[in-house]
């Protein structure tokens, strides 16, 4: 019979998990329709750039995201260490330091594919627009 219950409390824990991680999921895709959409408004773009810059852009997105989590999972593998080594603080540190230039290095080999496919003022703008979407969002975080 206790085994019975740990094993429903354990079911339980685990879908109030998943649910917890779909909601995230969920809420990650979200916003990031909603800034693909604030971008693409703010640069103007016609549909027939839209179908070649979108899937650079969210390869982009994907390429930075890669490095940025490659970048936490090593810090927090320091941070659940017991006992980490100055070499292992190192090594995080340097990770976290790095994705910042990394994330440089993909945006600017990415503005060349975009280069192709925008005007000079979209390419202005769309930087222009990643800020201030990034500011608005913290605006509001603010606020609540």
């Amino acid at each position: 019979m206790k085994k019975f219950v740990l094993f429903i409390l354990l079911a339980a824990v685990a879908a109030t998990a998943m649910t917890a991680a779909g909601r995230r999921g969920e809420w990650a895709a979200k916003m990031r329709e909603t800034r693909h959409d604030f971008i693409l408004e703010k640069i103007n773009i016609t549909a027939e750039q839209k179908k070649e810059f979108m899937p650079l852009y969210e390869s982009m997105e994907s390429e930075i995201y890669n490095v940025h989590k490659s970048a936490r999972d090593q810090a927090k593998k320091v941070e659940a260490m017991t006992s980490p080594s100055d070499a292992d603080y190192q090594r995080a540190a340097d990770a976290l330091a790095n994705a910042k230039y990394q994330e440089g290095q993909i945006e600017k080999s990415y503005y060349e594919k975009y280069a192709k496919i925008l005007t000079k003022k979209q390419l202005f703008h769309l930087k222009q627009a990643e800020i201030e979407f990034s500011r608005n969002m913290i605006q509001n975080k603010k606020k609540k």
